[in-house]
């Protein structure tokens, strides 16, 4: 099953994502953030901060590491928007933890189909670069493939972002 008013948003390290994801969401009045990021280290906490600033007070922030589909599911309504920055950490930190990842994508793709309302997912594309020169690394790169696979496949309309311009991969343009 596909929902009619989901999104991915893909690209690479400031490729322009999240301001594209907020474009998606700029029509609704209603709009919830679901940040999945740890601030772990100063430059990490300078990281989220930035992105708080570029968010005004209409934003409700909500911070999930880990319960991303009870988050959607708890947030999404209509008329709302709910944007996901991003499934990239959700999933580093699913495999910190030891999480089993088949489970959580089912159960994150179930939580996204069934929600009223817009929602917005944003990933990283990180199979486009070098193969990572450690077991973790590539274990990640394929995970985050795959995860990215089964979300485009379950989301109305996919979006790449390259120097901040979007390429229509799914959906109308």
């Amino acid at each position: 099953m596909r929902r009619s008013d989901s999104i991915l948003v893909l690209g690479g390290a400031r490729s322009g994502k999240t301001a594209r994801a907020m474009h998606h969401a700029s029509g609704l009045a209603e709009r919830v953030y679901l940040a999945t990021a740890e601030g772990r280290d100063d430059e990490m906490r300078a990281r989220i901060a930035e992105h708080r600033a570029a968010r005004d007070a209409s934003w409700e922030t909500i911070e999930v590491p880990l319960d991303l589909p009870g988050a959607i599911t708890a947030h999404a309504g209509a008329g709302r928007a709910v944007v996901v920055d991003c499934l990239t950490l959700w999933l580093s930190n699913l495999m910190e933890r030891g999480a089993p990842l088949d489970a959580a994508t089912t159960t994150l793709i179930g939580a996204v189909t069934r929600a009223p309302g817009r929602v917005i997912l944003i990933s990283n594309e990180v199979g486009l670069g070098l193969v990572p020169e450690t077991p973790l690394g590539r274990a990640f790169r394929d995970a985050q493939g795959r995860l990215n696979q089964a979300v485009a496949a379950a989301v109305e309309r996919v979006e790449f972002m390259a120097a901040g311009l979007p390429l229509t991969l799914k959906g109308k343009g």
